[in-house]
């Protein structure tokens, strides 16, 4: 499906602005495709029973599924569709990917087959969606599906013409798909009629609540006439939602295709880094080296995380895109298709801008941020691993994060494998790897393009040694193609192992004074310990990770070297040994801990002086 825009206009984590006034729309009749446009419209496969024709649709909506290439349904229509011919309300819980569109689309469709329109040109079905894109993505499968029948349908959605949006309603619509704050904005411009509406879907519904859309849809759902036919499909399924679905489903179906066992889940390889706050942008940094995606989603919490980590990581050379609700729509727009179109690799966004992304070739998912409601990690992993190919879910977590990664675990009935951030020699091998892959595939791709270096190859080779003339070729490509050394390599992988051991153990097993490494019984420290003041305390939002990452990646002292630690309200007290005590002083005065600088010098009390 294509995924050329997304419905977050002016906004981000809380405001939703629908109602913009440019640009076009989309409507058409069946059969009207837009030039280009020739992706499948849904993962349908095709195996299974029972097939298409034996549920009953419209002779003319089974040959048009079966025009696509699909023969059975996926088990998600299979339960679902009957039950919408016989005029029943569903509740489906369903991930993305399920075939949920056409679970829904497929029995409306019929409907409008087999009935009179509207006399008035008033829309009989309605699809109410969470985004621009999802809005966009859900018009363009009703055309397909329904390409052989003359239904209309209009998606309206923010960032296009409302007065477009408008003629065409006048002009007569029988399916309106739309985001729930541009649809409530012509109902109160009296725009649209939802009288002699007969089928409501909420697709999403758990988004559409997340993005604040509530109010709105219950001032819709109030303006549609009793007795319609309402489904409502959403991943999860919260309390507000549960209330929504008892206010406007009669005696639903229920109906489940979310994933009951490990066979039946994405291929999706589930990755857990524990890092302290300051070395996350460097971990991300190596870990992107190591994976080397051919396309990854990094998600952050809020727009001012974006732009920073985006510049972080051009700044370590890394070709990235930025993607919040604070960019013009076109310029969204553009990120996206060239993430789709494969000329971007890497886009760093926040959870709103992301939102109808679905993007096939999306290969990794990055938590830079451990999402604050288990639900969001659910929808943000679900965008890789589609279309049968594997996909890798990377989550960057803080010590501080360990209830939000349990509620993770809870939600999903899995634990998050923990592994090391990738270490200096990781990176270097994998990327003599690649080297070697590349040089590989020229060899054995095409001998004669080798011709006008093979005469250079072999005069160097008979002076100096052919392995040196290889090593240096590849130092070159190396060099020439990016894959050299990169400033993250320098730092030392102890600044990013200290924190490897937290999980499962106390939070702050430095923390709270008394003994520890270094240190006596009464807290005072040992023969051959130096106590250090730092400056820079609980106030500052100090951790004992910031302070033995600071040590380790300035000293190059490995964390282990790092004694007893206690933190108080506005300053902190390091072990270090005595022979480095010097050198730890120098380091950590010409650098900034929790992004200020600090005064560092002996602790006075400690020492007597």
């Amino acid at each position: 499906m294509d995924d050329s825009a997304i419905d977050d206009s002016a906004i981000d984590d809380s405001a939703i602005d629908d109602s913009a006034d440019n640009g076009t729309a989309d409507i058409a009749t069946f059969g009207d495709e837009a030039p280009g446009e020739e992706e499948p419209v849904e993962d349908l496969p095709s195996e299974g029973e029972p097939a298409f024709r034996d549920l009953g649709l419209h002779p003319a909506l089974v040959e048009a599924v079966e025009a696509l290439g699909y023969e059975q349904p996926t088990p998600i229509q299979a339960a679902a569709i009957p039950v919408m011919l016989e005029g029943g309300d569903v509740l489906g819980l369903a991930a993305t990917g399920t075939g949920k569109t056409a679970a829904f689309t497929l029995p409306m469709l019929h409907r409008m087959a087999t009935s009179d329109r509207a006399p008035d040109g008033r829309p009989r079905g309605l699809v109410l969606v969470p985004t621009r894109e999802l809005a966009r993505q859900v018009g363009r499968a009703v055309r397909r599906y329904g390409q052989r029948l003359a239904v209309r349908v209009l998606e309206v959605y923010g960032g296009a013409s409302i007065g477009y949006q408008w003629k065409q309603l006048q002009r007569g619509v029988d399916v309106v798909v739309g985001t729930p704050g541009r649809v409530l904005d012509h109902l109160r411009r009296d725009n649209v009629d939802l009288g002699a509406v007969e089928v409501v879907v909420l697709d999403e519904a758990d988004e559409m609540l997340d993005m604040g859309f509530q109010d709105d849809l219950e001032a819709i759902l109030h303006a549609t006439p009793g007795g319609h036919q309402t489904a409502l499909f959403s991943a999860t399924f919260p309390p507000r939602l549960v209330d929504v679905a008892r206010r406007h489903l009669h005696q639903p179906a229920r109906i489940e295709a979310l994933p009951s066992s490990e066979q039946e889940r994405p291929d999706i390889r589930e990755v857990l880094h524990v890092v302290p706050r300051r070395l996350k942008a460097a971990a991300l940094a190596r870990t992107l080296i190591l994976e080397s995606p051919e396309a990854a989603l990094v998600f952050c919490r809020t727009r001012a995380d974006v732009d920073e980590l985006a510049r972080l990581l051009d700044a370590e050379g890394t070709r990235v895109e930025a993607l919040h609700g604070g960019m013009g729509q076109a310029e969204r727009d553009r990120v996206v298709a060239r993430l789709r179109e494969g000329t971007a690799s890497l886009v760093v966004a926040t959870d709103v801008a992301a939102r109808g992304l679905d993007i096939d070739r999306l290969t990794h998912v990055v938590n830079f941020d451990v999402p604050e409601v288990a639900e969001q990690y659910v929808h943000r992993i679900g965008r890789t691993g589609r279309a049968g190919r594997s996909g890798v879910a990377i989550t960057l977590a803080e010590p501080r994060d360990r209830r939000r990664v349990h509620a993770i675990e809870a939600l999903t009935g899995r634990r998050l494998p923990v592994e090391p951030v990738p270490s200096a020699d990781d990176l270097r091998t994998a990327r003599l790897e690649r080297l070697a892959e590349r040089v590989l595939e020229a060899v054995t791709a095409d001998s004669d393009a080798l011709d006008p270096y093979r005469a250079v190859a072999a005069e160097l080779s008979e002076a100096l040694d052919p392995v040196d003339v290889a090593a240096a070729a590849l130092q070159a490509l190396a060099i020439a193609s990016g894959e050299h050394q990169s400033e993250v390599e320098q730092i030392p992988d102890e600044a990013f192992a200290i924190l490897r051991r937290q999980p499962g153990r106390s939070r702050h097993p430095r923390s709270h004074g008394g003994a520890g490494p270094g240190s006596d019984a009464g807290g005072r420290p040992r023969g051959g310990w130096t106590r250090l003041y730092i400056s820079a305390g609980r106030d500052a939002g100090v951790r004992p990770g910031d302070l033995v990452g600071a040590i380790a990646g300035e000293t190059g002292l490995s964390g282990r070297a790092v004694g007893a630690i206690r933190i108080s309200s506005g300053y902190s007290l390091v072990d270090v040994p005595s022979t480095e005590a010097d050198r730890v002083i120098r380091a950590l005065s010409r650098t900034k801990i929790r992004g200020r600088k600090v005064k560092v010098r002996r602790d006075r009390a400690a020492h007597g002086r």
